[in-house]
């Protein structure tokens, strides 16, 4: 299976058709799924345009570009899927609209203490969540906006931890 992020942005770049994005598509890649977002050329606006109206006419393109593409990229799926062992999930942005067209919602089990599942409780009260499921799911988006330089350097130190030991010898 080929599993490494350099071995699936290339294959990438070799598969997708290169009308498709302008430069490179945007790979996301974790343990369940592979996210590709590419950018698409806007539409025209009129010189007036409103944000309203633009972000409108945004929303055409990238449904004209999903439904334009929809076999192309189910087949490119499947193919990245069986080689990969991970959903495949596209998107993408055009303007100032980003849209990713489907994606994979996996669970995730964790056990709480009573003080935790008050956290969850309240938010779920308060109307902010549907449920405990959605409210730890807001609570780590929240935490995700709000650390994302503290994450961007634990992904790069593991990153490093990953090319020391490719380097070490082999086991």
């Amino acid at each position: 299976m080929t599993t490494s992020s350099e071995q699936v942005r290339g294959w990438l770049s070799g598969r997708l058709p290169t009308d498709w994005f302008d430069g490179g598509p945007d790979i996301t890649i974790d343990r369940d799924e592979i996210v590709v977002v590419g950018t698409i050329p806007a539409p025209e606006y009129a010189k007036d345009a409103s944000e309203a109206e633009r972000s409108a006419a945004d929303k055409g393109r990238i449904k004209q570009f999903r439904e334009d593409t929809r076999e192309q990229r189910i087949e490119i799926a499947r193919e990245l899927e069986y080689k990969t062992g991970r959903k495949v999930a596209w998107g993408v942005e055009c303007g100032d609209t980003r849209r990713i067209f489907t994606s994979l919602s996996a669970p995730v089990m964790t056990r709480l203490r009573q003080p935790e599942r008050q956290i969850l409780d309240t938010l779920v009260d308060a109307g902010v969540a549907r449920s405990r499921s959605d409210a730890l799911g807001w609570c780590v988006r929240l935490v995700g906006q709000h650390s994302e330089s503290w994450l961007g350097e634990l992904r790069d130190a593991m990153a490093k931890v990953d090319e020391v030991r490719k380097a070490g010898p082999a086991a």
